[in-house]
């Protein structure tokens, strides 16, 4: 029988005969309860509030925001749950240090502006703070991205990227199948942030999506804050959603690392497009020029040999996708197509649906956990996420990506925007382990746990 053959349909018993690590076997040493704040309050991060009032072992204590009808949408949610009202913290932008300023805080979890993380970041930590869960990205800066590492190293701390892709459930299953060695050698992967943001972008100031052309004051949610990055930035603005699962795979950090980095621009015009389509040739906005180029290429390589491929494209006409793209000497999977081939098992030169694949290498964790998962935000990569948050923090240990992981997904786009500036140049990619990554063990999604 043909030996990838013979392991593929051997998977299942390898799986039945402990492949993965049990539960009880990763702490003795555990708390009943996690007493979480909430920075943030909007869309996102009513998401996770949603998801922390559904569990028992969560303690929701405090939320601050500064947007009045937020915090009475959030309020109505906890009523809602018949949990204690937590304590309500507004008033200026820095008032988050009130909630901080608490001292039975286990936890927060910051769902702002990508310019505030840092700094919340890092005041949680000051604070004595041990588990901190941010939303993308980690900072605006490179220097952002060291100060927030050397702050967790000070304190002892966990920082972890809160929405990523990492347990999308067909993204776990290729992982399952690269650590059962289907693809071979990992050689080149590819991913992104494709993704039509438009309506997200600009609104009616009354609406979050495709209702207008306003953004900034006049605008509603992310039309707030997250168009004036466009404006002035030109980058690859959101790597983490395909930088992830290519990190987990590839063992960045652990056995592995990013060396040098190359980016690309295209013109941007989308926007500008989308707003004379939606406001008209008279409306303010019509004179704005973006510098966000509409298709952001990221190039990179890394210590171990592989090529990565990224693209930002979020300004044009276009269905979402992530375009993953995993390929070994042995075979690949693409999720665009749905499709996998397997050298001496797929048609020859034929691609093969990969629907069957990824059902039997589906990973033990959705298996658990997919009915809690059911309903829950990204296709139920939200209820994992936090549930890995939280578990980690109820067993005292590090959070499965930590801030290493943050920072060197993150830090892609201040990168970016420099190779970008610089015509094009690779820069050099920071290690932030300091080395480490050499002795570093990938531990990912190893137990049906978290």
């Amino acid at each position: 029988m043909n030996p990838i053959r013979r392991h593929f349909l051997q998977s299942g018993a390898v799986l039945a005969a402990g492949l993965f690590i049990a539960p009880e076997q990763l702490s003795a040493t555990t708390r009943n309860q996690v007493r979480i704040g909430l920075i943030g309050v909007g869309l996102r991060g009513q998401n996770h509030l949603e998801l922390a009032l559904a569990r028992d072992d969560v303690d929701v204590i405090a939320l601050c925001d500064t947007d009045a009808g937020m915090l009475r949408d959030s309020i109505a949610m906890v009523t809602a749950s018949g949990k204690k009202m937590p304590e309500i913290v507004t008033g200026d932008p820095h008032a988050y240090r009130k909630l901080l300023d608490r001292r039975d805080l286990d936890a927060v979890v910051i769902s702002t502006p990508w310019e505030w993380h840092r700094p919340m970041i890092v005041d949680a930590l000051e604070r004595g703070i041990r588990y901190v869960g941010t939303e993308v990205v980690l900072g605006l800066t490179l220097q952002d991205h060291w100060d927030v590492v050397r702050a967790a190293e000070k304190y002892g701390a966990q920082v972890m990227m809160l929405e990523n892709v990492c347990y999308r459930r067909d993204v776990i299953a290729v992982l399952n199948m690269v650590r059962h060695g289907l693809f071979g050698d990992l050689l080149h992967l590819q991913g992104g942030y494709q993704h039509d943001l438009r309506g997200v972008k600009f609104n009616d100031g009354k609406t979050p999506y495709d209702s207008g052309a306003e953004f900034g004051d006049k605008g509603y949610s992310e039309a707030r804050w997250r168009t004036q990055h466009s404006i002035d930035r030109n980058g690859d603005l959101y790597p983490t959603h395909g930088i992830g699962p290519i990190a987990m795979m590839t063992d960045i950090n652990r056995g592995n690392r990013f060396t040098r980095l190359s980016s690309y621009a295209t013109r941007a015009q989308g926007l500008q497009d989308f707003v004379l389509a939606k406001g008209g040739k008279d409306h303010p906005n019509a004179a704005i020029r973006f510098k966000l180029g509409d298709v952001v290429t990221t190039q990179i390589a890394c210590a171990n040999g592989e090529t990565v491929l990224l693209q930002h494209d979020t300004s044009l006409p276009r269905p979402y996708s992530l375009g993953f793209r995993v390929q070994g000497s042995k075979g690949l999977w693409m999720d665009i197509n749905q499709s996998l081939h397997i050298e001496g098992i797929s048609p020859r030169h034929k691609w093969e649906p990969a629907a069957a694949w990824l059902e039997k290498f589906d990973h033990p964790l959705w298996k658990k956990y997919a009915t809690d998962a059911d309903g829950a935000g990204h296709g139920g990569m939200d209820f994992f996420v936090l549930h890995a948050f939280i578990e980690s923090a109820k067993r005292g240990i590090a959070t499965p990506q930590d801030v290493y992981d943050a920072a060197a997904w993150s830090a892609i786009t201040p990168l970016s925007e420099q190779s970008i500036a610089e015509d094009n140049r690779s820069v050099d990619f920071p290690d932030f382990t300091d080395g480490a990554w050499q002795t570093r063990k990938n531990t990912f999604a190893r137990t049906d746990a978290f």
